[in-house]
C-alpha cells in the first residue's frame, strides 16, 4: 500500500506554487482601478485566457478525484457530464452570448432586468449569491479539504477549509477577475499536465487496451446506459444533464463572467468553444485511469490496496499518484490538486462579489465612484470567503457531496432557466411573466422537496437504498433528479406563457434587441462574411460537433 507522505521536495514544489499564485494576484492588483478592471478584467480578455479559465474553474479537485473513482466503481458513464458541456457551450455561443455582450452587462441578473424588469434581477441575484456561497464555494472548499484529509488524515477538516479559503481569497480580494483569470490559466495547464501524467503511467502499467476490454464488462465502457439505469438513464442526458449544464455554463455568474470580460464577441465565442474542446479529452486523462486501476489493483495482485479502494473509492486518485509518480513530480501533481481547489474558490468568490456590488450597491448608490465600488467588492469578497469557510463543514450533514450538489441544483436552477430560454426565444414574454415563473417554479420545487421529506415521493440520485426500496415497493412514486429539472422547467415556462398571453405586450424595441430570430441570424452572417473561415465560429462549431460525435461514438 503506498504511503501518503510528501517529501521535502514535494512540499517545496507546493509552497513555491502557492507563493507564485498569490504574487500573481497582487501583481495584477496594481493595475486594477475601475469596476471594469476589477469585475470584468477591463473587458480585455482574449480567447485562450477565457478558455483556460473556464476549464480550470469547472474542473475542481472533486472532479479530479470523483471522475476516476466513479469510473472505478461504476464505469465511464460519468463522462456524459463532460462531453455534454461541450454541446452546451455551443448552444451558449450561438444563441445567448451575443445578447450578453451586446448589452454590456456586468451580471446575469442585470440581463434579466434588461429583458424583463428589476424584480427578476433582484430575485435572481439574491438566489445566485446564495448558490455561489452555499453550493459552489462551500462545496469546492469541502472537496478540497477531503483531498487534504486523504493525504493527511490527522488534519481536521475545518482547518483545511480555513487555509484553502484564505489562500484563494487573498489574491481574489486583491486583483478581481483579472487575477482570477491569469491564475486560472496557470492552474489549467497544471491540471492537464498532472492528469495526463497519472493517466499515462496507469496505462503503462496495464499494457494495452485489449487487456482492458478482456477484463472490464462492456457496459462499464459505455457512456450510453439503459433508460432504467439508477444513476444515468439515457433520456436524462437530453433533459436533466443538458439543462443543468446550461444553467452552469450559460446563466451562472461565476462561469459566464469570463466571457463577459471578453475583448470582443469573437474572442468570447472562441474562448467558450476552446473550453468545450478541453473538456472532450477528459475521458482519457481523468476518467479512464479509474478503469485502468481495476487491472492494477486487483485483489490477487495488490490485496491491501484493493480492500481499501473497495471501502472508499475516493482514495483512488491519491493512490495512483503516490504509487506511480516519482518524488518531485508527485509534488507537481499535488500542486495541480491545490490548483483545482483554488481555481474553483476564487471564481465563485469573485462572482458573488460582483453580484452584490453591481446588482445592489451600484443600484442603491448610482453616484458611487469606481474606487468606492472596487473597495466594496473587496470587502464583500472577504465577507463571503468567511461565510463559505463557516458553511463548508456543514456539508458533512448530507449523504455525500454528489447528492448535495445535484439536489440543490435540480431544485433551484430550472425556474431561472425558464426565464432565459423563454425570454430569448419568445418575443411575447412580458415583464410580469418572468417574476411569476420564478415564484411558481420555486414554490413547485418546495412542494416536491416537502413531499420527499415526508416520504411521499422519492427523488432518486442513484441506486435506491433499503428504506427507499421498501417505500417504492409500497407504491411511493420515484422521480429521478434528471427528470425533476425538466418538470420544474415546464411548470415555470407554462406559467410564463399564461401570464404573458393574458397580460400586456412587451416593448417591441427591447424585445427586438434581446431575442433571437432568423433575421438576427441573417444579419450575423453578413458580419461573419469578411472573416477567414478558420476564424468563423460557425465552422468551429461544426468541427466541435464532429469531435463530440467522435468521442461519444468511441465509447457508445
Amino acid at each position: 500500500m503506498p504511503v501518503f507522505e510528501l517529501t521535502w521536495i514535494d512540499l517545496l514544489m507546493v509552497l513555491l506554487y502557492v507563493v507564485f499564485i498569490v504574487w500573481v494576484g497582487f501583481y495584477v492588483a496594481r493595475k486594477t482601478e475601475t469596476t471594469d478592471d476589477y469585475f470584468l478584467a477591463g473587458r480585455s480578455l482574449v480567447w485562450w485566457l477565457i478558455g483556460f479559465s473556464l476549464f480550470a474553474s469547472n474542473v475542481s479537485s472533486s472532479t479530479l478525484v470523483g471522475l476516476s473513482s466513479s469510473a472505478f466503481s461504476s464505469g465511464i458513464a460519468v463522462y456524459n457530464y463532460e462531453w455534454m458541456a461541450a454541446l452546451v457551450l455551443i448552444f451558449f455561443v450561438v444563441f445567448f452570448l451575443p445578447f450578453y455582450l451586446k448589452t454590456q452587462v456586468y451580471t446575469m441578473p442585470e440581463f434579466l432586468e434588461r429583458r424583463y424588469d428589476a424584480r427578476s434581477r433582484y430575485y435572481f441575484s439574491a438566489l445566485l449569491i446564495f448558490m455561489n456561497i452555499v453550493i459552489d464555494t462551500a462545496a469546492a472548499l469541502y472537496a478540497g479539504a477531503l483531498v487534504v484529509q486523504i493525504i493527511y488524515p490527522a488534519i481536521p477538516l475545518w482547518q483545511s477549509v480555513v487555509v484553502l479559503g484564505v489562500l484563494a481569497g487573498l489574491y481574489t480580494v486583491a486583483g478581481g477577475l483579472k487575477a482570477v483569470v491569469y491564475t486560472d490559466a496557470v492552474q489549467a495547464v497544471l491540471l492537464i499536465f498532472g492528469a495526463c501524467l497519472v493517466s499515462f503511467l496507469a496505462f503503462e502499467q496495464v499494457g494495452s487496451w485489449d487487456a482492458v476490454t478482456a477484463v472490464v464488462p462492456e457496459a462499464d465502457l459505455s457512456v450510453v446506459l439503459p433508460a432504467d439505469h439508477p444513476v444515468m438513464p439515457w433520456p436524462g442526458l437530453v433533459t436533466g444533464v443538458f439543462l443543468l449544464g446550461f444553467y452552469f455554463w450559460g446563466t451562472n455568474q461565476f462561469m459566464v463572467q469570463r466571457t463577459l470580460g471578453a475583448k470582443d464577441l469573437n474572442h468570447g465565442r472562441w474562448g467558450a468553444l476552446f473550453a468545450g474542446l478541453l473538456k472532450l479529452p477528459i475521458i482519457f486523462i481523468m476518467v479512464l485511469p479509474g478503469i485502468f486501476a481495476r487491472l492494477i489493483y486487483t485483489p490477487e495482485a495488490r490485496p491491501e490496496i484493493a480492500a481499501r479502494l473497495a471501502e472508499n473509492a475516493d482514495l483512488l486518485f491519491p493512490t495512483l499518484m503516490f504509487d506511480l509518480l516519482p518524488v518531485g513530480i508527485r509534488g507537481l501533481v499535488i500542486t495541480a490538486l491545490i490548483a483545482a481547489i483554488m481555481s474553483s474558490v476564487d471564481s465563485t468568490l469573485n462572482s458573488a462579489s460582483t453580484l452584490v456590488t453591481m446588482d445592489f450597491v451600484k443600484k442603491l448608490r448610482p453616484d458611487a465612484s469606481n474606487h468606492t465600488l472596487v473597495v466594496v467588492g473587496r470587502v464583500v469578497t472577504f465577507t463571503f470567503m468567511t461565510l463559505a469557510i463557516l458553511w463548508a463543514p456543514q456539508i458533512l450533514r448530507f449523504q455525500d457531496l454528489w447528492t448535495y450538489l445535484q439536489q440543490m441544483l435540480a431544485y433551484l436552477a430550472p425556474p431561472v432557466l425558464a426565464c432565459f430560454l423563454v425570454g430569448v426565444f419568445w418575443k411575447r414574454a412580458n415583464r410580469h411573466s418572468a417574476f411569476a415563473g420564478l415564484i411558481v417554479g420555486h414554490l413547485a420545487a418546495a412542494a416536491i422537496f416537502a413531499l420527499a421529506l415526508m416520504d411521499k415521493l422519492i427523488v432518486q440520485t442513484g441506486p435506491l437504498g433499503p428504506q427507499e426500496a421498501t417505500l417504492a415497493a409500497a407504491g411511493v412514486p420515484v422521480l429521478h433528479f434528471l427528470y425533476l429539472a425538466p418538470l420544474l422547467l415546464v411548470i415555470s415556462a407554462v406559467t410564463m406563457v399564461i401570464v404573458s398571453l393574458t397580460g400586456e405586450e412587451p416593448d417591441p424595441q427591447v424585445v427586438r434587441e434581446l431575442t433571437w430570430s432568423p433575421a438576427f441570424f441573417r444579419e450575423e452572417s453578413k458580419e461573419l462574411a469578411h472573416l477567414p473561415w478558420y476564424k468563423n465560429y460557425r465552422y468551429q462549431v461544426v468541427g466541435m460537433l464532429g469531435l463530440i460525435a467522435l468521442f461519444v461514438g468511441m465509447f457508445w
